[in-house]
């Protein structure tokens, strides 16, 4: 009972930092401009009270707050969920070739035209669809004998990414003038987003949250072994392939509108499973609240760190901090994973 309560208080101690930091970066770029607007004047804005300039820019830097907070929980809740299933915590929602998937319809939507259908419209439901697509792909192939092992998923969904990954080279390869579209797409960026966009990436987002977090308990028992779970009468492949679809669509929400943003799902829930184990239902939604923070935060760096060459593709910074705590983590604390 008194270590529970410690983990309880502990808990909620994360979650009231996380709540200041993630106040802290949405008003870090909501005040984001050329010359940067005070937090005061922000605060104006929100009540309805600013200056005319004022309510112009931040109205602006609010659509990309809404759909950074969006799609940073949305990967790092796939994130702790993926880790949690394959009882690895170097997983992640790309480790299917989701990405790559995305990536791939993103690329066709840039270079083929659909007639009657805009480019700004066909892109993001090409990458959505052709993230579902791989999925099932994935899936499909590696379900040998009516039964579905977790080394030859991720290792079927290393092969088809890495297919995937060469088509979508050989597509910017030949695609002349629009190369530069498919490049910035792939890097990631929230520069694109608009409040319709973000409703369109929030729904179904929200709905794989939702699941997800139904399975926590389940996800803790797979955690110690498919036998234990199913000995406490868990229907094992039931909860993998639900889990692992609805991880999908909240990966192809964000992927579709915002490209390739990777490492998010991959250092936030470890970081917290290392300062608060690995309970689900505890982890699952601190995971959630530091994705936004820290993908909202990403984005204000984009915007500061090199002005004078432009906005950054966020997926920039994603990388420069996930890829060392990725090497990290494989040199230092796999013995330390809280399984």
């Amino acid at each position: 009972m008194t270590e529970e309560w410690g983990r309880s208080t502990k808990a909620l101690a994360c979650a009231a930092v996380l709540a200041v930091l993630l106040v802290l970066a949405v008003f870090l770029d909501l005040s984001y401009a050329p010359d940067p607007i005070p937090f005061g004047r922000v605060w104006d804005v929100i009540c309805g009270r600013g200056t005319w300039a004022d309510g112009l820019i931040v109205p602006m830097n609010a659509e990309r707050v809404c759909i950074g907070a969006v799609v940073g929980s949305g990967l790092a809740v796939a994130g702790a969920a993926m880790q949690a299933m394959f009882r690895n915590p170097m997983a992640s929602p790309y480790i299917l070739g989701l990405s790559s998937g995305a990536s791939l319809g993103a690329a066709l939507g840039i270079l083929f035209t659909i007639p009657f259908i805009p480019a700004v419209v066909s892109t993001p439901v090409l990458a959505f669809v052709f993230c579902l697509i791989t999925t099932f792909l994935v899936y499909g192939v590696s379900r040998i004998g009516g039964v579905t092992h977790t080394e030859t998923l991720i290792l079927t969904g290393i092969a088809v990414s890495s297919l995937m990954s060469a088509v979508v080279s050989f597509l910017t390869f030949i695609s002349g003038d629009k190369m530069e579209d498919i490049v910035f797409w792939t890097m990631g960026s929230l520069s694109r987003a608009d409040f319709g966009e973000t409703a369109a990436v929030a729904v179904p987002a929200a709905a794989g949250v939702i699941v997800i977090y139904s399975y926590a308990k389940d996800l803790n028992a797979m955690m110690i072994g498919d036998s234990h779970a199913m000995d406490l009468g868990i229907d094992v492949a039931r909860t993998r392939l639900t889990v692992l679809i609805a991880s999908t669509l909240v990966t192809a929400s964000a992927v579709a509108f915002a490209g390739s943003i990777g490492f998010v799902g991959l250092i936030i829930p470890h970081i917290f499973r290392i300062l608060l184990g690995p309970d689900n239902r505890i982890l699952i939604p601190i995971s959630a609240l530091g994705g936004a923070a820290f993908l909202i935060f990403c984005d204000w760096l984009a915007h500061v760190i090199a002005e004078q060459y432009g906005v950054l593709p966020i997926g920039i910074l994603t990388a420069l901090v996930g890829a060392p705590y990725f090497i990290y983590l494989l040199r230092v604390r796999r013995n330390e994973v809280g399984w």
